[in-house]
């Protein structure tokens, strides 16, 4: 009997950011998954095998300019159709309104996941945007079978705007545990990897670099708006900061094996923007790394302070500084908390045993889950 099948959806397929979708679905073992997008982006993690909806001609162009007008779409109906699923899965809340009036005029379940900015940073925005971005989360709420909250901090925040409580769930996507000990040189003492923009935190990073007793190795993977203002300001303090840009995952997992300690000091930005659950805290401690990071979102959810490593309020650059210090000043507690890190990402967000959950979450949603066996399955995977 062959497997059920799952459409991926995602508009923008795919950016390099978002590995965490294609570990989750190619981790599926009892359904099969088949990616959508409306357009293609190129990354380290796009495929050729990804089905694009629309052209990126003036007709393709056109048509996507409707569907995210009217959230209707002919072709995206003929295209998601063609690929005969029996549930469509799609990422962020404001794609899952995109998709929605094409899988309800084919019959077909609709599973959302909320990551974050799509319950925070859009769901804020002023004037008519902000409207209409809430408007467009209320009826993807209303058509979704079920909502996917990543950490008990979007789902506190997708009810606030709306969603039924009986519908959402937390589940957390998990990361591949890779195998324990592999005794690399550790080369950098502190590493940040993630988007230079405010929720990360990466400024408040530096500076509090910057108040460190004895000088720490900084490497800083990635890239975004702060970039250049943040690599100056290291740069003005005197720093040994390393600036590699945006890397693939596999240079992601290198530098996680060759550092001591993950800094992840985010916070929530002037524009409300805030995290769901940074997947690099949780690549970290599956490598054995002890977290630096913050009172933020879900962020306690994946790093117990104390335990698997330590957390300070929001935007509290001489706290970070102190939590810094501790780490780098303790070889023996480093090594602590980075194997009590990799017990509980082992134990709590291995993607494979969160995937197996996910399926059974797909196989209730297929069948038209109850509000009782919602709640029973919302209490299984959190």
């Amino acid at each position: 009997m062959p497997h059920p099948s799952v459409v991926i959806w995602r508009s923008h397929l795919l950016p390099g950011s978002e590995t965490f979708v294609r570990n989750q679905a190619d981790s599926l073992t009892r359904w099969h998954p088949r990616y959508l997008g409306a357009v293609k982006v190129l990354s380290p993690v796009a495929r050729d095998t990804d089905v694009i909806a629309f052209g990126d001609d003036p007709r393709g162009r056109a048509s996507l300019a409707g569907l995210k007008l009217t959230g209707l779409s002919p072709r995206l109906e003929a295209v998601l159709s063609g690929l005969s699923p029996d549930l469509v899965h799609a990422h962020f809340g404001d794609n899952g309104w995109l998709v929605s009036a094409a899988a309800r005029r084919l019959g077909l379940p609709l599973v959302v996941t909320l990551h974050g900015q799509d319950v925070t940073r859009q769901a804020a925005l002023p004037g008519a945007r902000g409207v209409r971005h809430r408007r467009h989360l209320r009826q993807a709420f209303e058509r979704a079978t079920l909502v996917i909250a990543v950490s008990h901090f979007i789902r506190d925040r997708a009810i606030s705007l709306g969603a039924d409580p009986a519908k959402v769930v937390v589940h957390h996507t998990g990361v591949p545990i890779p195998p324990a000990d592999l005794r690399v040189p550790k080369r950098w003492d502190v590493l940040f990897v993630g988007r230079f923009v405010a929720k990360k935190g990466v400024d408040d990073l530096v500076e509090a670099a910057g108040l460190l007793e004895r000088p720490a190795r900084l490497l800083l993977v990635g890239d975004g708006p702060l970039w250049e203002p943040v690599r100056a300001r290291a740069a003005e303090l005197g720093l040994d900061a390393t600036f590699v840009g945006a890397q693939p995952p596999e240079a992601v997992r290198d530098y996680l094996a060759s550092s001591r300690i993950l800094a992840a000091p985010s916070r929530t930005a002037p524009d409300g923007d805030s995290e769901g659950l940074p997947t690099t805290i949780l690549e970290a401690g599956s490598a054995g790394l002890p977290t630096v990071a913050t009172l933020h979102s879900g962020i306690p959810e994946a790093v117990l302070d104390g335990s698997t490593g330590l957390l300070s309020p929001e935007g509290d650059r001489a706290a970070l500084a102190e939590n810094l210090g501790v780490l780098l000043g303790d070889e023996g507690l480093q090594a602590r908390l980075g194997a009590a890190a990799r017990e509980h990402v082992t134990a709590h967000f291995d993607v494979r045993k969160q995937t197996g959950l996910l399926e059974e979450l797909y196989d209730r949603a297929r069948g038209g889950i109850s509000r009782a066996a919602m709640t029973a399955t919302s209490n299984e995977t959190t």
